[in-house]
């Protein structure tokens, strides 16, 4: 009876049990899964920096796949400590793939930049398809924008790069394994670039050409390059400006420069302009050099890239430059103090005089782009031009060495105790150079079932102005270095007509040169599969020929990559090529002001050996890439470098060679932010030719030996390092550090001897670090008033230059007195200063 009053009761207690324990069950079970699960998130950008909605995320070879929302923005969860490949396509740009594997829990912001691969009519980017297969590296612009230095340019992030060698902060020039600043290409847009021939120190250099706030890619090769690109024997920087969709712009202020840009799509995006204005003064720098007076620097430049596309089959672009640079040096005095612990001296210099600089280029380039059918490309440039350039400058030294008491007991410590000589100069020059330069090229790309065939044509006419006038006199205690004669008392005519007075570093000239050159090039590119491997193949030539020395040249060039089916992502690369350089004018002149007609092109044959291996650490991406190369010099022109002006010999007396290992791993050190490390270990030296050797030396009567001596950028080792990191707390406010060390350069015996070496600078080591709060952006609270909504992004930057406060030797001021002993007297770069910057974008 009990039991049948207690069953339905039972039945349902029951029943609720099970219920109660298979819901619990589940939780626990969705508790447990859930604390496997990991997240990644972020957001998907173009190359221009906008966003790219409805991008497609999968997991390669899963079932599993997303697409961002319309502000580019995604979130995906995936199981913890497994492996994946994330996939983001979108049509019309290039398929990116990125490892990851996160730990339960884990938050992984991952922000991906996708690059078109479709040719855009403004812009063909083949190249940006598969950078991997060449020796071409990506870098990203915006690091431009964030590089704590004194220029904060493209080319101060070209110096973080394997390979590349600067001692010089205030300049925009750099060296690539042993090669001179001449031997670099640049390319704005497909059109080469030129730079001032006169400039002779850093602070005389203005504004590099780049202007980074229009820049949308970078590419660099330290060697090994294709056909495609143009005849000099180191390297080549390609540059992209972008092409505006939308209306966007920026103001930047600093205590050195000062910079707007503006850009637009108008007319159903049919018209398009891109326009930038800079103006810059280091005088805050230059006013911390030993060399006191009134610095007067000022260097501006306005560019603007204006495109127009009827069609989808037509584009018509213009590039424009105009830059004005003017320097004037007022100087005063100027007190330094060098030599060693044992031994220091103290050189005390008083001025008269000034030197006023200007420098005033021209550039314009008229692109026509025209695609018959989606495989083929056609495109003609017409480019000029023009760079005047003056310097001016009548400057009297009056200076005074003593020897510094070194002996810390002594009460006359660090003051001069024995003067050890007294003297006069007078530097004199009254020097111009008209120099104007006119292109007209063919490009073609043409996309076939074999693979990719590229071709162009360029013809080119210069004519060049260089009026010469320059010398130095030495009075060393009353006695001229070197003088003439003595003839007390009368008129000696022999003294007049044997002995003349002689000036010291004379350069009289009056030059004009008007020459024509035409080259050509031809590539193609193959793409192989063999079961699980792939393997690439990039081979061509170029022709060149100039009227000046007549002289016909072929340039084979040729790239091999193999993708093996390892289970690591590594790829392997191989290419080599002769690359013939043509004399521009600087190279063609002697140290006397005369023009070798006879002059015959330098060449190197490069053989680079690489490899390319992305893997996994801590969870986030990484890439190492390592290469090795031998470069063989022949017919070279030596030269010197004094701060950043070449001095040529003219000639091609010299055969050289160049060897070392360039490494660089950069990936995520810190979520979320790119940083590298590079290291290059290179030696280059440079030998007589044996006919040239004879010629020097057969006269000699003291035997002398024909051997290796080091180039002047014979930089043993380079160490560059940037990089980023964020407060985890706190990720509006951001630090950048670029640190720099590079091991002494050559110095050679004054009087423009291209063969002796008598000492090396120190090394250069420098320390720049910034800390960067986004006041307004999208790590910021947003700021709910009329005047902040007008702007995506406000940045306040603190940076701390030359933060070791390390005094660097850029060159050397060479004294003499009357008993013809030299003093190295070194010329110091910037020490450490502070630097406020300020950035809007709207």
């Amino acid at each position: 009876m009990l039991r049948e009053i207690l069953h339905p009761s039972f039945l349902y207690i029951k029943k609720s049990f099970l219920v109660l324990s298979l819901l619990l069950f589940a939780i626990v079970n969705s508790l447990a899964q859930q604390s496997q699960i990991a997240l990644v998130y972020g957001k998907i950008s173009d190359e221009n920096g906008f966003a790219v909605p409805l991008t497609n995320i999968s997991i390669l070879n899963g079932n599993k796949g997303i697409v961002s929302d319309e502000n580019g923005n995604y979130q995906l969860e995936i199981l913890a400590d497994k492996l994946y490949t994330l996939q983001f396509s979108f049509i019309g740009y290039q398929t990116e793939e990125v490892k990851i594997q996160l730990k339960a829990g884990q938050k992984r912001n991952l922000n991906i930049t996708l690059f078109q691969t479709t040719k855009q009519l403004s812009d063909v980017v083949v190249e940006d398809k598969e950078t991997r297969k060449t020796t071409l590296t990506r870098i990203d612009p915006q690091s431009a924008q964030v590089i704590p230095g004194v220029s904060g340019s493209i080319e101060s992030l070209i110096k973080t790069l394997p390979g590349v060698t600067s001692n010089n902060e205030l300049s925009s020039q750099y060296s690539v394994r042993g090669g001179s600043f001449d031997e670099n290409l640049i390319y704005v847009n497909g059109i080469e670039v030129y730079r001032p021939l006169l400039t002779r120190s850093g602070q005389q250099e203005g504004l590099s050409f780049i202007n980074s706030d229009l820049v949308s890619s970078i590419l660099f090769s330290a060697g090994g390059f294709d056909a495609k690109y143009g005849d000099k024997m180191a390297s080549v920087l390609d540059i992209k400006y972008r092409r505006p969709t939308q209306f966007k712009g920026s103001v930047k202020l600093s205590l050195l420069e000062a910079s707007l840009h503006l850009e637009d799509a108008l007319i159903n995006d049919k018209l398009t302009y891109l326009i930038g204005f800079r103006q810059k003064s280091n005088q805050y720098l230059l006013n911390t050099l030993d060399t006191k007076g009134e610095y007067q620097p000022s260097f501006s430049d306005i560019q603007a890239l204006i495109g127009f596309q009827p069609n989808d089959k037509w584009n018509i672009s213009f590039l424009g430059n105009y830059s004005r640079n003017s320097y004037k040096l007022i100087p005063q005095n100027r007190e330094t103090a060098f030599g060693h612990v044992k031994e220091a001296y103290q050189l005390k210099i008083y001025f008269d005089g000034q030197e006023v600089d200007r420098y005033n280029t021209l550039f314009g380039a008229l692109t026509s782009t025209y695609l018959p059918n989606k495989n083929l490309s056609l495109k003609l440039i017409a480019s000029a031009f023009q760079s005047l350039e003056e310097e001016n400058y009548d400057i009297q030294g009056q200076y005074w060495i003593g020897q510094l008491e070194t002996n810390l007991g002594e009460e006359e410590f660090g003051q001069v105790i024995e003067t050890q000589g007294i003297g006069t100069y007078l530097n004199h020059a009254r020097n111009k150079l008209n120099a104007k330069v006119w292109n007209l090229e063919h490009q073609g790309i043409f996309e076939h079932n074999a693979g990719l065939l590229q071709w162009g044509i360029k013809l080119q006419h210069e004519s060049i102005e260089d009026q010469l006038n320059q010398w130095i006199m030495i009075d060393s205690a009353g006695f001229s270095k070197p003088y003439p004669r003595d003839s007390l008392g009368y008129v000696d005519p022999l003294a007049q007509t044997f002995f003349p007075f002689i000036l010291n570093d004379t350069l009289f000239a009056d030059n004009s040169l008007n020459s024509n050159r035409i080259n050509a090039f031809a590539q193609n590119s193959w793409e192989f599969n063999s079961g699980e491997h792939q393997l690439f193949l990039t081979a061509g030539g170029r022709l060149n020929y100039w009227d000046y020395n007549k002289q016909l040249l072929f340039s084979p060039r040729a790239s091999i990559a193999i993708k093996p089916d390892w289970q690591k992502d590594i790829l392997l690369r191989f290419s080599s090529g002769i690359y013939f350089q043509s004399p521009f004018y600087r190279e063609l002149r002697r140290p006397n002001g005369s023009l070798n007609s006879e002059i015959q092109a330098q060449s190197s044959l490069h053989f680079v050996l690489g490899s390319d291996y992305n893997f996994n650490a801590w969870g986030r991406p990484f890439k190492m890439v390592t290469e090795l190369y031998y470069k063989h010099f022949d017919h070279l022109i030596p030269f010197i470098v004094d701060n950043v002006r070449l001095i040529y010999s003219g000639e091609n007396s010299s055969r050289g060679y160049a060897t070392g290992i360039d490494m660089k791993i950069n990936g995520e050190f810190v979520e979320g932010l790119e940083s590298w490390l590079s290291v290059s270990v290179m030696q280059t030296n440079e030998i007589l030719r044996d006919n040239f050797y004879s010629s020097y030396f057969n006269n000699t009567e003291i035997p002398v030996e024909n051997i290796w001596t080091p180039r002047p950028t014979d930089q043993r080792v380079a160490v560059s390092l940037f990089f980023q990191d964020y407060m985890p707390m706190l990720p509006t406010f951001k630090m950048n550090m670029n640190l720099s060390f590079g091991t002494g350069l050559p110095v050679y015996y004054p009087g423009r001897d291209f063969q002796t070496v008598i000492t090396r600078t120190p090394p250069y080591r420098r320390v720049d670090i910034g800390f960067a709060y986004e006041i307004i952006g999208p790590n910021s609270k947003r700021i709910n008033n009329k005047i902040a909504k007008q702007f995506t992004n406000v940045d306040i930057t603190l940076e701390v230059l030359n933060l070791l406060d390390i005094k660097n030797v850029v060159s050397y001021l060479w004294v003499k007195d009357n008993s013809n002993y030299v003093y190295l007297v070194p010329n110091y770069l910037t020490p450490r200063r502070i630097n406020l910057k300020l950035a809007f974008k709207f």
